[in-house]
């Protein structure tokens, strides 16, 4: 059978997605591309947050929006009205999956919280995410990516040797909250084939950054020292940094003796590998000064591109450090498919990282491109809940559900 021909693992699953700005959306994108029929609920006033991110932008479309939204159907619906409530609550009646990330207790004012929507329909899967979680002294508190990686002690960690705090260069932290909350769903959703209920999940930005803390707080356990940033250096291993070439930089880690033998065999200098202060990775790391003046003076000799190939040769973990274009660029990225082209209504032809997931017998569905705000509003209310052109008309001209402009007047 032809994968053309075969469903995508999670095709049939409905998805009811409550969430804006990254950590919800980047869950419900990942759900899309497992095949998951993703109905995206925005404010008709200006819809997600993400399409106020700008520049760039491709045509007069946020870049930042384009980049987690892709293979979703947009409902612009305003459900602080009664109208809008009675909407979403009957499609969350016929949903699987509500993934939201509003401010503690503003579903629960129009009557959208976990507990109102289970009463209707108790297989529903109910992901709320948040910055410090539902169930902690600090719930009602704000936040975004970069307070996260503040507070979960993840900046501290980051940054050049003796530096400043650094945040990551992109927003871990929603990143990671929706990892999670794609991981507790299907766990979710193999539950329910044994108990055939739904369940609450609640999903913390906090949680996942302390959680990717792992090796810094087992350090701290283990030494009580206060964990310190080490920029491209590891405080567990020597050489494992960047050096510069002649004409670029590359970063390499040594994780072993024996490849620590490798790599002096490599640069022609066997006689550091039996170097009392560098034989042994303890002792390279208290010798370290020592051992990365030696080697930068190597690195500094020739090009990148050379010392890729001996690195590579010797079978070393070894690269260069890339820029985007240069990613975006590279033939291995190309061989896994990860750059994607789509179609988009009015910015034309656009370029996304596509999903890192591959399966061999379900594949992902290919993906399409995010959708321009009210673009399927109609569809949605005349298809899953079976609204006639005249209660479609009254919603519009009521200003409870916008449809985008450019499909015209209701016939």
């Amino acid at each position: 059978m032809s994968a053309a021909n075969v469903a995508s693992p999670l095709a049939g699953i409905k998805v009811l997605d409550l969430s804006r700005v990254l950590a919800g959306p980047w869950c419900t994108m990942t759900l899309a591309d497992l095949g998951c029929d993703v109905i995206k609920v925005e404010n008709p006033a200006g819809g997600d947050d993400t399409r106020m991110f700008r520049p760039p932008e491709v045509g007069d479309e946020s870049s930042f929006f384009l980049s987690c939204n892709r293979s979703k159907r947009s409902l612009a619906l305003d459900f602080s009205k009664p109208e809008g409530q009675a909407i979403v609550s009957a499609l969350a009646a016929r949903a699987d999956v509500l993934v939201e990330n509003y401010r503690f207790g503003a579903l629960a004012a129009y009557g959208l919280d976990y507990d109102t929507l289970a009463k209707g329909n108790p297989r529903l899967i109910y992901c709320s995410i948040s910055g410090y979680g539902r169930n902690s002294p600090l719930a009602h508190r704000a936040s975004y990516d970069t307070v996260m990686q503040a507070e979960g002690g993840l900046m501290s960690v980051t940054g050049e040797l003796g530096g400043a705090p650094m945040k990551v260069g992109v927003s871990i932290a929603d990143m990671l909250s929706g990892m999670n909350a794609t991981q507790s769903i299907l766990a979710a959703l193999f539950a329910r084939q044994r108990t055939g209920r739904g369940q609450f999940i609640d999903i913390s930005l906090l949680d996942g950054v302390v959680a990717a803390l792992s090796n810094q707080i087992s350090g701290y356990d283990a030494d009580g020292k206060t964990p310190q940033s080490w920029g491209t250096q590891n405080p567990f291993l020597a050489p494992c940094q960047a050096f510069d070439t002649d004409d670029g930089e590359i970063v390499l880690v040594i994780g072993n003796d024996r490849q620590f033998r490798g790599l002096c065999e490599a640069l022609g200098r066997k006689d550091l590998a039996t170097d009392a202060r560098f034989a042994k990775n303890a002792s390279r790391v208290a010798n370290r000064d020592a051992l990365v003046t030696e080697l930068s003076a190597i690195f500094k000799s020739a090009s990148r591109a050379t010392w890729m190939s001996k690195l590579h040769d010797a079978g070393l973990p070894a690269g260069a450090i890339r820029n985007v274009p240069e990613v975006v660029a590279s033939p291995e990225v190309k061989a896994r498919g990860l750059i994607k082209m789509v179609a988009h209504p009015t910015a034309g032809e656009i370029r996304m990282a596509g999903s890192p997931l591959s399966l061999s017998e379900t594949p992902l569905r290919e993906p399409y491109a995010p959708p321009l705000l009210g673009q399927h509003s109609r569809q949605i209310l005349f298809e899953e809940l079976g609204y006639d052109a005249e209660r479609v008309r009254a919603l519009e001209t009521a200003g409870i559900v916008r449809s985008h402009e450019s499909f015209g007047p209701l016939k």
